[in-house]
């Protein structure tokens, strides 16, 4: 419209008469639906601007469950502390304890046994793995190692683990452990124990 002034780049829609668009066969009605689905698709382009601006914060990842290794681990922590309570808890109610020693006659130890020396005992026990071979499927693992046992800082005995595990609602729990008990031949990379 002639004579009238604007900022540049600003279209002066909404100075204009109704008379104006009626001679151009567009009605006001269908002017202001046309306003309207501007303003909307334009507020619409501004909101997804603003949110690829602002990105929403991360998440904290929920932290994983300790894996079948990692309760091994748990076990040899809660025999190095004395802790019976612990240690259960890394079991499954009735699960099994076999050791092989030099006469070759597997030999099961109940678990309560098991708990009952750890927690009615006074020496220190430490054992340590290495090397540890970890499969998983699922819901069943096996952790398989060498290990080395020491009783009050001294070198008891070594040989191989083999732990059992089933992932269960309550996580990974141990359902047998075999192991072999050797004296001789021992050798652990990880030096003595500290």
């Amino acid at each position: 419209m002639p004579g009238l002034r604007h900022p540049p780049g600003l279209i002066p829609i909404l100075t204009l008469s109704s008379s104006v668009f009626e001679s151009e066969g567009v009605t006001l009605a269908a002017m202001m639906r046309f306003l309207a689905s501007a303003l909307l698709s334009a507020a619409i382009l501004f909101a997804q601007q603003k949110a690829t601006d602002n990105p929403p914060a991360p998440t904290a990842e929920p932290t994983p469950e300790p894996g079948p290794d990692a309760v091994v681990q748990k076990l040899f922590d809660a025999m190095a502390a004395r802790d019976a309570l612990a240690a259960k808890e890394l079991f499954v109610p009735d699960a099994g304890l076999f050791s092989l020693g030099k006469n070759g006659k597997p030999n099961r130890m109940p678990l309560q046994d098991f708990l009952d020396a750890i927690g009615s005992g006074k020496a220190v026990w430490k054992e340590r793995i290495w090397d540890a071979n970890v499969l998983v499927h699922g819901p069943i693992a096996v952790v398989w190692a060498p290990y080395d046992f020491h009783n009050n800082g001294s070198f008891s005995h070594c040989g191989y683990d083999s732990f059992s595990l089933l992932k269960t609602a309550a996580g990974w729990k141990i359902t047998y452990i075999s192991d072999t008990r050797e004296t001789e031949g021992c050798v652990n990379p990880l030096g003595p124990p500290r």
